[in-house]
């Protein structure tokens, strides 16, 4: 393919971006066999990928989203109750397998991500539901010699003037009968289920340590990997004595792989004591000579000096940079920041008589699949991946390494390996948020209005290397060499050609100018990206919000009045700043305490964030958060309150503490102690005010993060005078 000859439009027409990143247009010819992976129950009634009811009146849902903590089982299971009229606590719930059918209508692939569950399967699996549901009642009116007309339904049941039968005894007479395809929706005021409180589906197993996670997968015959990788990402190994791990209690193996030498032992922590007496030799690579301050250095100079490539780019800065009364310009600083999720990196893999199995936690099991089948050299239809619960993701157990790892091992050594990766590996030899760099430039008039925004992001992009992790994973058919030449491609793509949006999202999109520029310099380190709770946002937003507020200052106007003046096109956003803003009017602070506001749009949610702060010596303390949402229908507000939460929490964290730091190439951080995160004394009181604006719910499990950050920023300078333009925040 000569690069030069296809046209921006043409690529563009080939690619689909999935949670930020992009898959090339491949045919998906074999990622998904044609038979549902579901376990078939005597005389049970299936009527689609997502059903099936069994005659002693069981309903089973087979979720195709994968649960992380965020709740996507009691959501999707309560819009699939709520039109087959069963509730979501009565079903019997359980996790799909690979197929076609259960790809995301978002992504076109079987994957989790960009708080993209709810959004994509509203109206889908409302269908579902109701074309089983008058399937049902079809079959019940052949049965029972009634009119359909005289049939209710109610809790899994067919009411007959006052009669109930269960759903099962009518699966024989439905399972000979043809499907509806457009079976009529309830209309909004005749919901059950949806928009009203009740426990998580999942919230017993939970409580009572029976969820079964990747890393409580327990098989026979099974032993244990651990991996010693190179501090430096990317380098190979070299040479490594093997022998003093070899002679340690319970080894069996020790094996070289592509990512560094496994030991292998009958126990965890046998193999972990072992790995340590490993002194591996590494092959150096230009990252070994790039420190922080070196990274630091390098977007610096490329903000000065290159112009960068145009993601957006409407009206005129220039006028409106020149009718402008004040100019206000101003640098934002972000870190590399690890996901650090509560259960670390772990795969189990068996392969036996040209078959394989895979257990973890991961989201998009089909790229678990295929990575088995690449890396074992087995046809991808005879592996079998078991997804289980996620102890955490946000955004991590979207790349797989470790599955090809545990693959790797398992070839290697004949055995049933569990591989687990330890905090100390998860902070050190993961994939991490991008570092940025970002520059705002704009124009203000004395009223308060916005002329001119001009912005500029300098730093790494997520899209390549999701790339390279996702293309084996999804095509495991594929040579590397076609591989290799995608992932340059979309290398050179993003550096010369076109902007990796995922970049700059948020940095420009929520305030009213008819003038603005976002340009990207691309300045790779080779650190290995990938997405991070809420992608660009969590970054831009923190840039794009504190510019807000300096304007705001130089106008001599309420911060929160400011974006009041300058949302009336984003009428659903001003609408959310109004509540907040309303609600921040009434509170009342004690004496050495700050309010801060923020207010953001991502995955297409609205969010407001007010953060009660004060300045204990010189740390900043967070008493108080009041979000505001505006997520259209909250099928589950007792679920959309928790994601509040904890995005604010995650994001406290990462505000108050996140920080990665590079030292000849390898990160210096290495477990909570050094890499801290919020503790229970420290967390804050969360209120969640939920606006029902009457749309189809949108993101949930990420819009909450982005604005917490600058919101807790503007305390501080209300507190201090200081501006932080730098996180994690940090007094002077």
């Amino acid at each position: 393919m000569n690069t030069t000859n296809m046209s921006r439009r043409k690529f563009l027409k080939t690619t689909s971006v999935i949670g930020g990143g992009l898959v090339v247009g491949f045919s998906m010819t074999g990622c998904a066999s044609g038979k549902l992976p579901i376990a078939l129950s005597e005389g049970a009634f299936i009527p689609n990928a997502f059903l099936q009811i069994t005659p002693e009146n069981t309903v089973r849902f087979y979720c195709p989203r994968d649960e992380m903590g965020q709740g996507v089982t009691t959501g999707l299971g309560t819009l699939i109750g709520e039109e087959l009229d069963v509730h979501p606590k009565d079903m019997e719930i359980e996790f799909s397998g690979v197929h076609s059918d259960y790809n995301n209508p978002d992504f076109g692939v079987q994957a989790t991500g960009g708080s993209s569950s709810l959004k994509a399967h509203y109206l889908h699996l409302r269908q579902v539901g109701a074309n089983t549901r008058a399937l049902l009642v079809d079959a019940a009116s052949k049965n029972l010699g009634v009119s359909v007309g005289d049939i209710a339904t109610e809790d899994g049941h067919i009411v007959v003037a006052g009669k109930r039968y269960p759903y099962g005894q009518f699966v024989g007479t439905a399972a000979t009968m043809n499907t509806s395809d457009e079976a009529p929706l309830k209309s909004n005021t005749n919901f059950r289920y949806i928009g009203k409180e009740f426990s998580r589906v999942d919230a017993t197993v939970k409580s009572t340590g029976t969820a079964e996670y990747g890393i409580d997968i327990d098989i026979p015959g099974m032993h244990h990997a651990v991996v010693k990788r190179s501090p430096v990402a990317g380098a190979k190994l070299k040479s490594v004595d093997k022998s003093k791990a070899q002679n340690m209690p319970g080894v069996t193996d020790v094996v070289e792989i592509s990512s560094g030498v496994a030991v292998v032992a009958e126990k965890y922590w046998q193999a972990k004591t072992a790995a340590e007496k490993l002194s591996p030799v590494w092959e150096e690579v230009a990252l070994a000579k790039v420190d922080t301050e070196t990274v630091r250095q390098d977007y610096i100079a490329a903000m000065k000096n290159d112009d960068g490539i145009s993601d957006t780019d409407e009206g005129d800065v220039e006028a409106g940079l020149d009718t402008a009364d004040h100019i206000i310009e101003a640098e934002y600083w972000a870190p590399y920041l690890a996901h650090a999720p509560l259960e670390p990196m772990n795969a189990v893999v068996r392969i036996e008589n040209g078959e394989a199995d895979v257990w973890s936690g991961t989201q998009g099991i089909v790229a678990a699949r295929g990575l088995v089948s690449r890396f074992s050299d087995i046809p991808v239809e005879k592996v079998r991946a078991h997804n289980t619960y996620l102890g955490g993701a946000f955004g991590r157990r979207g790349t797989l390494t470790h599955v090809i790892e545990a693959t790797e091992v398992a070839v290697a050594t004949n055995k049933p390996i569990h591989l687990l990766w330890s905090r100390e590996d998860d902070i050190r030899n993961g994939v991490y948020r991008p570092a940025s760099l970002m520059k705002i430039r704009a124009g203000l008039k004395d009223d308060g209005s916005i002329t001119a925004w001009q912005a500029k992001r300098v730093g790494g992009n997520i899209t390549p290397k999701t790339l390279e992790n996702m293309m084996p994973a999804l095509f495991p058919g594929l040579g590397d060499g076609t591989i290799d030449f995608m992932v340059g491609l979309s290398r050179n793509v993003f550096a010369g050609w076109m902007v990796d949006h995922s970049s700059v999202e948020g940095l420009f999109e929520d305030y009213d100018t008819a003038n603005k520029t976002v340009d990207h310099v691309t300045v790779e380190h080779d650190v290995p990206l990938t997405f991070w709770r809420s992608v660009g946002h969590s970054y831009t937003s923190f840039a794009k919000e504190g510019m807000v507020d300096e304007l705001a200052e130089k106008a001599g106007m309420d911060p929160v009045e400011f974006r009041v003046k300058n949302t009336q096109n984003n009428p659903r956003l001003n609408n959310v700043i109004r509540v907040a803003q309303q609600r921040m009017e009434k509170m009342r602070p004690a004496d050495g305490h700050y309010l801060g506001f923020a207010a953001h749009n991502s995955f297409s949610t609205d969010v407001a964030e007010i953060a009660e702060i004060s300045i204990e010596g010189n740390e900043i303390k967070v008493h108080k958060v009041t979000c505001v949402v505006d997520c259209g229908i909250a099928v589950n507000p007792d679920i959309v309150r928790a994601q509040m939460e904890g995005a604010v929490m995650f994001g406290l964290t990462a505000a108050l503490y996140g920080d990665l730091d590079l030292e000849k190439g390898a990160f210096k951080q290495s477990n909570f102690h050094d890499y801290p995160i919020l503790r229970m004394s420290e967390a804050p009181a969360v209120e969640v005010i939920i606006i029902d604006s009457g749309t189809e719910p949108t993101g949930v499990g990420e819009p909450g993060l982005p604005p917490i950050a600058p919101a807790v920023a503007s305390a501080v300078f209300k507190a201090t005078g200081q501006r932080l333009r730098s996180l994690p925040l940090k007094l002077a």
